[in-house]
C-alpha cells in the first residue's frame, strides 16, 4: 500500500514539475515573442522571398516571371558593370580594413598608456563611428576633398597643387577608404578591451630579460592579441563588403567618375531600384551573401596558423 501511494506521489509530482516548466517555457516564450515575429516576418521571410525572385524577371511593377540561373549566368558572363563593381569593391575591402585595423590597434596602444582621461579620449575616437555612416558626414567628406575643398586649399597653403579627389578616377575610391579608416571607433574599443586583460607580469619579467618595447609588442602584445584581431578583422570584413552609403552620397549615386567607386551594394541598389530588375538585384544579393560567406570561411581556416589563446593553444 506505501509504495503504491509513493507511486501516485512521485506522478503527482513529476505532473507539477511538468506543469511548471510549461508555465516557465510559455513566459520565456511570451517575451521572445516579438523577436521570433520579427525574425520569421522581417529576416526569414524576406530572404526566402528574395530568394526565389533572383531566378525570376521581376520589375516590382509586373508578376515575377521564372527564368531560372539566367540572371546569375548574365551576371558572370554578360555583365561588365558587375566585374567592374566586384573590382571596386575587393579594392576598398583589401585596402581599407588593413589600414584600419593598424591605425586602431595604434591609438589603442596609446591610450593603454594609463593616460588620464582615458574615457573622454575613447569617446573623442568612437565618434566617428557614430557619425561615418550617416549622410551629413559623407557629404561633409566630399565637400572636403572636393578641387576646392578643405583639404586642396591647406595643401595650397605650401604650394601643393591638389586634384580633385572626388572627381579623380585614380584617387576616387580611396576617398572613400579614408572615409572608413576614420571610422575606426569600435575596433580601437574592442583592441583596447583585449590590451586591458593582458596580464602585466609578461612585460616586467620581459623587462627583467632586457626585452624592448618593439620585442615586447611583437613577442607579448600581439600574440595575446590574436583573437581580438580575428574578431574585428571578421566583422570589419563583413561590414566592407555591404558598404553603401560613402559611395552612395560621394559619387552622388551614380559610382563614377567612371565608375571608379562603384562599390557592388550601389550597383545592386541602382539595379533594384533605378532600373527596377529586382530580380537581378536579389540574385546580386545572394552573390555578396556567398562571397563574404567565402571570405569569413577563409579566415576562419587561417587562423589556425595565427591565432593563439591562453592555453597555448590555436584555433
Amino acid at each position: 500500500m506505501n509504495a503504491e501511494v509513493s507511486l501516485v506521489q512521485s506522478r503527482q509530482a513529476e505532473k507539477t514539475k511538468a506543469r511548471r516548466r510549461y508555465a516557465h517555457n510559455k513566459a520565456a516564450l511570451l517575451f521572445l515573442s516579438p523577436w521570433i515575429v520579427g525574425l520569421v516576418f522581417l529576416t526569414l521571410g524576406p530572404m526566402l522571398a528574395s530568394l526565389y525572385f533572383s531566378f525570376t524577371d521581376y520589375s516590382i511593377l509586373s508578376a515575377p516571371v521564372w527564368v531560372g540561373i539566367s540572371n546569375y549566368s548574365t551576371m558572370l558572363f554578360g555583365d561588365k558593370l558587375f566585374l567592374a563593381s566586384l573590382k571596386v569593391t575587393f579594392l576598398y575591402v583589401f585596402v581599407s580594413v588593413p589600414l584600419k585595423l593598424i591605425f586602431a590597434l595604434l591609438v589603442a596602444l596609446l591610450l593603454n598608456k594609463g593616460i588620464r582621461g582615458l574615457g573622454i579620449y575613447r569617446t573623442v575616437y568612437y565618434i566617428p563611428t557614430l557619425l561615418g555612416g550617416s549622410v551629413a558626414i559623407a557629404m561633409l567628406w566630399r565637400k572636403m576633398l572636393g578641387g576646392d575643398g578643405l583639404v586642396n586649399s591647406f595643401l595650397a597653403m605650401f604650394g601643393v597643387e591638389a586634384p580633385d579627389w572626388i572627381a579623380n578616377p585614380k584617387y576616387a575610391v580611396y576617398s572613400i577608404v579614408l572615409l572608413s579608416v576614420w571610422q575606426f571607433g569600435s575596433s580601437m574599443v574592442i583592441f583596447l578591451s583585449g590590451l586591458k586583460q593582458i596580464p602585466s607580469d609578461y612585460y616586467e619579467a620581459s623587462s627583467v630579460d632586457g626585452a624592448s618595447k618593439l620585442r615586447q609588442l611583437f613577442s607579448i602584445t600581439l600574440p595575446i592579441l590574436t583573437p581580438v584581431i580575428f574578431f574585428n578583422l571578421v566583422m570589419q570584413i563583413i561590414t566592407s563588403f555591404q558598404s553603401f552609403t560613402q559611395a552612395f552620397v560621394i559619387s552622388n549615386g551614380t559610382g563614377g567618375p567612371v565608375n571608379s567607386t562603384l562599390m557592388y551594394s550601389l550597383y545592386l541598389y541602382k539595379k533594384g531600384f533605378s532600373f527596377f530588375q529586382m530580380g537581378y538585384a536579389s540574385a546580386m544579393a545572394w552573390v555578396l551573401v556567398i562571397l563574404i560567406g567565402l571570405f569569413t570561411l577563409l579566415v576562419f581556416r587561417s587562423s589556425k596558423l595565427w591565432v593563439h589563446y591562453e592555453d597555448g593553444g590555436k584555433s
